[in-house]
């Protein structure tokens, strides 16, 4: 294999059965990867929009709100539960946990089919996490 970029419309990328041997099919690998890309950068984004709604929805410090309603400050009735929001944080957490595992699997994929040494792979790879930040980006921003 060689250690180098090079151009060409063969190349065997992440799996034995990802096989490309046309020029076809390196233009479909390429926006396969792109569309990976893409989509790499939007995980990215949404998660640190997911993170930040999370900070503010949830109470501003659990250790906090336990040793409030210890003292018999909190007889609101607009605060929850010191083991629903436990539960409500453990649950945020979870599903923060499983988006980073996709979001690490997702990017280790790219940087394998990048390993390939193929200039049409890495240009898709490059021009696809370029385009998801472009689109993705933007909705950090809104709220």
């Amino acid at each position: 294999m060689a250690m180098h970029f090079i151009f060409s419309d063969t190349a065997v990328l992440l799996f034995d059965f990802w096989s490309v041997h046309s020029p076809a099919g390196m233009a479909l690998s390429v926006l396969v990867l792109l569309l990976l890309a893409v989509l790499y950068e939007g995980i990215k984004v949404g998660k640190a929009k997911l993170l930040n709604q999370v900070l503010v929805n949830l109470p501003t410090s659990i250790s906090q709100q336990t040793i409030a309603e210890t003292d018999g400050d909190s007889a609101g009735s607009d605060s929850f539960p010191v083991g629903r929001t436990h539960h409500r944080w453990y649950l945020c957490h979870f599903g923060q946990s499983l988006i980073h595992v996709i979001q690490v699997v997702i990017g280790y994929f790219i940087m394998l089919a990048v390993m390939s040494y193929n200039t049409w792979i890495f240009l898709g790879v490059v021009l696809g996490s370029a385009v998801g930040y472009y689109l993705a980006y933007p909705l950090l921003s809104t709220a």
